[in-house]
C-alpha cells in the first residue's frame, strides 16, 4: 500500500423503529493508524461500525475516501472499496468447515474449478502470520466460541481490506491468543491498513490505538490521540460523568445463613471431577480458574442442561435430579448462560418475549399467555434493569449487548429464583453497564438470593465474591474467604502445570468448613506469575478496574 487511506465519516444516523442509534457523527480514520471506538452499551458504536462496513444502511451519512465519496450499500460493496468487518455476533456457516468460511465467496480457481490447494496454502499463511492453532478442516459449528471468534478474524484478514472494523475482537480470546491477534492488528496498521477497534478492555485500548474517538447516547463526544487520555478520562467521557470502578461491598453473611445450594462428589466426563461446594442464603461465590477448567460445565451439570454422570444436588434440602433444567427451575435454580447469542436469548423475537421465555408456564391461563400480565411483569423487569433503546415490541437484536445482557438477567429474574448460576455476567459490556451488573448481583445477595458467578476475569471473581473457589482439571483445588485471595495467589493455582488427575474422580465430601484453613501457596515472586500471565480484561489498578 504506497500510501496510506484517509477516511471521513460524514453525518451518520441511524434509528431503529424510531429510537435515533445514531445522531450525525462524524470524525476522520486514517491508514496506517489504529482507532479505537468507545462508548457505553447503546452509544451506537457497532451500529456505525456495521454502518461504515455496509451490514446496516445508515439513513444519513456518506463515507468519503481520499476524499471521493463511495456508495456502500452492502458487505460485498464494501469489501470491493477495502472494507471489512469482524462482527461482535459472529457471522459463520456452521455446517461448513473453517477453510470454507475463511474464503466463503472468495475462492480460488483453476481452470474454472476451485483449487483447494491454493485455499489451504493460502490459510496455512494466514494462520502462520495470527499465531492461531485452528484445524482448517474442523467444522464451525463444532468449534468453541473462542475458536469461532479466531475464524471469523482469519476471514477479515483473508480479504486483504485496508479498512477493518474490529468489534470486541478479543472478548472471547486468551491472554496469549490476544497478544498474537494485537500484534496481527499492529502489522496491519504498519502496512498502511485503518483498523478501527472497539474494545471494553480500555488499558487495551490505550496501549494500541493511536487514536479515540467516544460515543454517547448516538452522538459523537470527541476524538483525538490515545496518548492524552487514561481510562479516567475516557470513562468521564463515555458516561458524562466519574464513575466509581470498583466493585460494590457486599453485604457480609452471617455463619447461621441456611445453605441454599449443595452439591457433592458432582462429575461429568474429565471436566467436572468430583466437585462439591455449598452456597448459602446472601452468599455471593465467585469461581475462578482458566478455559477448560471445568468452571463452565459445573454450572451446567448444577442446572441439569448436561448430564451428571454421578454426585447430588440440593437445594433447600431436596434432590435435584439430573439432566433436567426444568425441574431444576422448579427446585428454585436459575442460569445465566455465558453466550446470550447461542445460549440465552432469541433474537429475533420481542424483548418481552425474551424476559418472559423462563417463567412462560407461570403466565398461562387454559393454554393462553395472558399477555397483558406478560407486559406488565416484562416492562416492571425492564426498568428495574434499567434496559434502554427499544419497545418491548421491538426484537432484542436492535438492544446493544450490554443492554441484551440485562435482558438475559431479567429472563431468570421474572420468577424470583433461590439459586443464580451465572457464567461470565458481564462479557461484552461496557465499564458502566458492567457497574450496573455488579450492583445488581450484589443487590440480589443482599435481599437472601444464593449467587454462583464463573467469571475469567480474576478481578470480578475477586471483586464481588464473599468466597473465591479456584478450578483446575476438572477439580475445585483451593478456597479462600473474602480479603484472603489475591489475584497472584488465584493465578499460581490456576496456571500450576501439573498434569490432570488420572486417578478417577477425587473423594465426595463437603467443601472446608473453614477457607482460612485451606492450603496456600506463599505469593509468587514475579517469576513464577507475572501480569503477562493474567486473562484478558484483568485490572492492574483500582482505576482500571471495570
Amino acid at each position: 500500500m504506497s500510501q496510506p487511506v484517509r477516511i471521513d465519516l460524514e453525518g451518520f444516523g441511524k434509528a431503529y423503529g424510531g429510537v435515533p442509534v445514531l445522531r450525525d457523527v462524524s470524525f476522520t480514520l486514517h491508514g496506517g493508524r489504529v482507532h479505537g471506538l468507545l462508548g457505553e452499551n447503546g452509544a451506537g458504536k457497532s451500529t456505525l461500525l456495521k454502518a461504515v462496513c455496509g451490514a446496516v444502511a445508515p439513513d444519513t451519512g456518506r463515507i468519503l475516501l481520499d476524499g471521493r465519496p463511495i456508495p456502500v450499500g452492502s458487505p460485498r460493496d464494501a469489501l470491493r472499496h477495502g472494507f471489512a468487518l469482524i462482527s461482535q455476533e459472529l457471522a459463520l456457516v456452521p455446517a461448513m468447515t473453517v477453510l470454507d468460511n475463511v474464503y466463503l465467496g472468495r475462492w480460488r480457481h483453476r481452470f474454472g474449478w476451485r483449487s483447494r490447494r491454493g485455499d489451504a496454502a493460502a490459510f496455512d499463511r494466514l494462520v502462520e502470520r495470527t499465531g492461531f492453532d485452528i484445524d482448517p478442516s474442523a467444522l464451525v459449528g463444532e468449534l468453541p466460541l473462542a475458536a469461532r471468534q479466531q475464524v471469523e478474524i482469519l476471514r477479515a484478514l483473508a480479504s486483504g481490506a485496508s479498512v477493518i472494523g474490529m468489534d470486541e475482537p478479543t472478548a472471547l480470546l486468551t491472554k496469549t491468543e490476544t497478544d498474537r491477534l494485537l500484534a496481527v492488528v499492529r502489522d496491519l496498521a504498519a502496512a498502511g491498513a485503518a483498523v478501527v477497534l472497539i474494545s471494553h478492555f480500555l488499558e487495551e485500548v490505550l496501549s494500541i490505538c493511536d487514536d479515540v474517538t467516544v460515543l454517547r447516547d448516538g452522538r459523537h463526544v470527541m476524538t483525538g490521540p490515545a496518548s492524552e487520555q487514561t481510562p479516567g478520562s475516557l470513562v468521564r467521557h463515555m458516561v458524562g460523568r466519574p464513575l466509581d470502578l470498583l466493585y460494590p461491598e457486599p453485604v457480609p453473611v452471617p455463619a447461621t445463613a441456611p445453605v441454599l445450594l449443595r452439591a457433592r462428589d458432582l462429575r461429568r466426563g474429565d471436566a467436572v471431577r468430583g466437585v462439591s461446594l455449598d452456597v448459602r442464603a446472601g452468599e455471593i461465590v465467585g469461581v475462578a480458574g482458566l478455559v477448560g477448567s471445568g468452571r463452565s460445565e459445573t454450572l451446567r451439570a448444577l442446572f441439569g442442561a448436561d448430564p451428571r454422570d454421578g454426585g447430588t444436588v440440593e437445594v433447600e434440602g431436596e434432590e435435584v435430579p439430573p439432566g433436567s433444567p426444568s425441574r431444576a427451575m422448579r427446585a428454585g435454580l436459575a442460569m445465566v448462560p455465558e453466550s446470550r447469542k447461542d445460549q440465552g436469548l432469541l433474537l429475533g423475537r420481542s424483548v418481552r418475549e425474551n424476559v418472559a421465555l423462563a417463567g412462560l408456564g407461570g403466565r398461562q391461563l387454559a393454554g393462553f399467555v395472558r399477555s397483558r400480565a406478560e407486559g406488565e411483569a416484562a416492562g416492571a423487569m425492564l426498568r428495574d434493569l434499567d434496559v434502554r433503546g427499544s419497545d418491548l415490541g421491538g426484537p432484542v437484536w436492535t438492544l446493544s449487548g450490554g443492554n441484551q445482557q440485562k435482558v438475559l438477567f431479567g429472563k431468570w429474574l421474572m420468577d424470583r429464583p433461590r439459586v443464580l448460576l451465572v457464567d461470565e455476567p458481564t462479557r461484552g459490556v461496557d465499564v458502566a453497564a458492567k457497574s450496573q451488573i455488579h450492583r445488581l448481583l450484589v443487590d440480589l445477595a443482599a435481599d437472601g438470593m444464593g449467587v454462583l458467578v464463573v467469571s475469567s476475569e480474576v478481578e470480578e471473581v475477586l471483586g464481588l465474591s464473599h468466597r473465591v473457589l479456584v478450578m483446575r482439571h476438572g477439580r475445585m483445588v483451593a478456597e479462600f474467604a473474602r480479603g484472603e485471595a489475591t489475584r497472584e495467589r488465584v493465578l499460581a493455582l490456576a496456571f500450576a502445570d501439573d498434569a490432570p488427575p488420572d486417578d478417577g474422580p477425587a473423594p465426595g465430601g463437603p467443601p472446608a468448613p473453614h477457607p482460612q484453613d485451606t492450603t496456600i501457596p506463599d505469593t509468587p515472586t514475579p517469576d513464577t506469575v507475572t501480569p503477562d500471565t493474567a486473562a484478558p480484561g484483568i485490572a492492574t489498578s483500582a482505576e482500571e478496574r471495570p
